[in-house]
């Protein structure tokens, strides 16, 4: 296949990575995970068969995640995964692309650069960063382009990023690391201690997408999960429960509401009367926990809805996007002209 020229929005995600074209959609989905081989530095594999080695691989082989909390830990590894990605999706192009990668509203200007350049290295013609939370917005469908208050919790992988967008723009905003990935990281600490048991990261992935939940369920679910016993040594199985999962999940879920509880305590009194009618829009793979919803709306008193294709939310709203890129251009020249007269 090949063409001129694509505009192309990628959701560059701790946990994976969404790739949109314009006029086609989201092209390509996969976790964002490169196996090396470190004697010779060649990439073994890249994305879903990746992720599959993780935890598996020989000395001479790793499997490593290039981004950690939303931003990019390994610049070499992460412009090679790029790159990848990019010619796995576009096939060849006579000319580079022009692309949007959506980034958390956290994020420093040395990570900002950082992104840009790994995108430039990769095959960018041009590189345009857009932030999450207005991704998001846009992927579920808000007109945030109105003079009126919406609030969007985007939870990924590796960040969760709490805003109330108006006008175009976010007004208050709190990215705090915690999500998905920690939620992992809890369940293994809490089968630890609870089972005296070992998993591993994809285990504990698979408990929170099976039987984890934020509020309980009506009726106690159940899963047997395998592992090594860390006082015998020897591999053991055990039935966890979505109580265990409730106890489990607890800190990384309140460290969400506390960033939520926050954002909503500085936001204007117009924009948050607005943001009582309209309610809490959830997006992200990590919004998906069951019953976390109820437990915002319970805590907060807001209605509180899970976004129709909540995974793919910032990677829609980043491709959307795509339709602005001259108001992208504008903002970008905005702000570096602002930190120069500053």
């Amino acid at each position: 296949m090949s063409a001129l020229r694509a505009d192309v929005g990628i959701d560059l995600g701790t946990a994976s990575v969404l790739v949109y074209i314009k006029g086609k959609g989201i092209v390509l989905k996969e976790p964002s995970v490169v196996a090396i081989d470190q004697y010779t530095n060649k990439f073994l594999a890249v994305g879903e068969e990746a992720r599959m080695m993780l935890g598996r691989t020989p000395g001479n082989i790793v499997a490593v995640r290039p981004l950690k909390d939303g931003v990019i830990s390994d610049y070499s590894i992460t412009e090679r995964m790029l790159k990848y990605f990019i010619q796995k999706a576009l096939g060849r192009m006579w000319l580079k692309p022009r692309i949007i990668i959506c980034v958390p509203s956290g994020i420093t200007e040395v990570e900002k650069r950082a992104v840009m350049e790994a995108s430039n290295e990769a095959g960018a013609s041009k590189t345009y960063l857009i932030e999450e939370p207005i991704a998001a917005a846009i992927g579920a469908g808000l007109d945030i382009t109105l003079p009126n208050g919406n609030m969007i919790v985007d939870i990924g992988g590796g960040t969760s990023d709490v805003a109330v967008i108006s006008l175009g723009g976010i007004v208050v905003s709190k990215s705090i690391k915690t999500a998905g990935d920690e939620c992992d990281e809890a369940i293994i600490r809490y089968i630890r201690k609870r089972y005296n048991m070992m998993i591993g990261e994809r285990s504990a992935e698979a408990l929170k997408v099976e039987i984890g939940c934020a509020y309980p369920f009506e009726e106690e679910k159940f899963m047997e999960i395998k592992g090594r016993n860390l006082l015998t040594g020897l591999p053991i199985t055990v039935k966890v429960s979505s109580n265990d999962m409730l106890d489990a999940l607890a800190e990384p879920v309140n460290e969400i509401l506390e960033a939520v509880h926050e954002v909503l305590e500085k936001t204007p009194p117009e924009l948050s009367s607005d943001i009582s009618n309209v309610g809490i829009y959830l997006t992200g793979g990590g919004a998906m926990l069951n019953g976390l919803d109820r437990l915002i709306e319970e805590k907060t008193g807001i209605p509180t809805r899970l976004a129709d294709n909540a995974v793919e939310c910032v990677a829609i709203g980043t491709g959307k996007s795509l339709d602005s890129l001259a108001y992208l251009e504008k903002s970008m020249k905005d702000s570096e002209r602002s930190k120069f007269n500053r």
